[in-house]
């Protein structure tokens, strides 16, 4: 049945779905129309709203970036890629290589996103070079564990309601976890996408005749070519191992001494992780180097988007957009419904504002005093929130980007299969939203 469903979605999205910076463009162009006939925001003070904004995103740019370089440079380094080639050595079929790739990808996202993007889409490569599989199904599954990310362990929204002073203690408080993240009814979301997930990768995979194979020859690492002439003197100290433990191993105590601490599990510490952990691995600046060189071709579509959906984000949050949105859905709720609701409206919101702190700054201000009024439970709608959040990501190109850079497609490829994970995962975490 899904693989019936899944052939029309990826024939559909593979003709009519442009390059990401397309897609970019026509948001950015919708979401001005929309302000200026709902809201009655004036083209010139619409002008001046996304060109201020324009820039608002180059710091979190730059994360997304180091994000794709500093993951490939730690996988693609000799004991990673080892460990990898061992774990693909498990996969014994097509069907078992979709369904280790989904629950790998799936346990690393709940742990950290960035660290799902970056493991999804090395551990897929590596599967693709030991069996032969729909190379698009296989980095459409690695893709769609990303779901999990805001249920999860780095979760946005459930972190920040958890810190003392966030910017709605004054209405709901401070928040602990073991309300959100680690509740009986997120952690039932969290169980049945995990099995979920797998399944309907799985049953996506199509007839071998339908297939879209890549030579595994493409998809290999770099080999240093062996030397004929002796080394100069630069060159020996790019060949050097001293130089990356002498810089390395200070960088892996700070780590240490950052989590000993008590430090936080935060996007710019996962990437310090991922840059000290490849210099060690990788035993040479000359090895790293390759690497990065590799990693970087990919990130062309990061750099350019950005300032783009900074853009989009300035016009629906100043022009009111996305409050009207967000105040749309609560007209229609009750205090049992309001959480689905939250979901249904920041799953619109996030094709829009994919950012899970701007996009929770744009609806707090609309679904706390909401909750308050209704006598909702406010953990509970905050989670729809961050589940809304996550869930439409798998229509939006935008956090694809690292991994469609290490794995060399274009979102075309994998959209028509994420469609279909899409509908599955509406239903699953809505329905449990309105039932547990």
């Amino acid at each position: 049945m899904l693989r019936i469903l899944s052939r029309p979605a990826t024939r559909l999205m593979e003709r009519w779905l442009p390059d990401p910076f397309i897609f970019v463009v026509v948001l950015t162009l919708i979401a001005a129309a929309a302000a200026m006939l709902t809201q009655g925001t004036g083209p010139v003070e619409l002008a001046r709203i996304w060109g201020g904004g324009f820039w608002e995103l180059l710091q979190f740019a730059m994360q997304m970036l180091l994000v794709l370089v500093t993951g490939y440079i730690l996988a693609s380094s000799p004991p990673v890629r080892r460990l990898l080639a061992r774990m693909a050595g498990l996969a014994r079929s097509r069907g078992g290589a979709i369904l280790l790739v989904s629950l790998v990808s799936l346990a690393a996202s709940w742990i950290n996103w960035g660290f799902g993007l970056v493991v999804g889409a090395i551990f897929a490569k590596e599967l693709a070079r030991q069996i032969r599989v729909d190379y698009r199904l296989l980095v459409a599954a690695a893709y769609s564990g990303f779901v999990v990310w805001h249920g999860g362990l780095a979760g946005s929204i459930p972190l920040t309601i958890a810190t003392p002073g966030h910017f709605t203690e004054s209405q709901i408080g401070v928040i602990p976890t073991s309300q959100t993240i680690f509740s009986g009814w997120n952690l039932a979301i969290v169980v049945a996408l995990f099995v979920v997930m797998p399944l309907v990768n799985r049953a996506m995979l199509p007839d071998t005749a339908e297939e879209v194979l890549v030579d595994p020859d493409t998809l290999a690492e770099r080999e240093t070519p062996a030397r004929t002439t002796a080394m100069t003197p630069a060159e020996r100290l790019e060949n050097s191992p001293l130089l990356m433990y002498l810089i390395g191993i200070p960088g892996l105590l700070w780590l240490l001494l950052h989590f000993t601490g008590g430090g936080a599990l935060n996007l710019n510490v996962v990437n310090f992780l991922f840059l000290f952990l490849g210099i060690v691995l990788h035993g040479s600046p000359r090895s790293m180097l390759n690497a990065l060189d590799d990693a970087m071709r990919g990130g062309a579509g990061i750099v350019i988007q950005f300032p783009f959906y900074a853009g989009i984000m300035a016009i629906m949050i100043q022009s009111g957009l996305a409050a009207s949105m967000s105040e749309w859905f609560v007209s229609i709720s009750t205090a049992e419904t309001l959480p689905f609701w939250s979901f249904i409206s920041a799953g619109i919101v996030n094709v829009f504002v994919p950012s899970g702190g701007g996009q929770w700054a744009v609806q707090a201000p609309v679904m706390l005093p909401a909750a308050e009024a209704l006598g909702a439970d406010a953990a509970r709608v905050a989670m729809g929130v961050a589940w809304g959040d996550a869930w439409t990501n798998l229509l939006q190109p935008f956090w694809a980007l690292p991994m469609l850079g290490i794995a060399g497609l274009k979102a075309r490829d994998i959209m028509g299969f994420c469609v279909v994970q899409l509908l599955i995962t509406g239903v699953v975490i809505g329905g449990i939203l309105l039932l547990i």
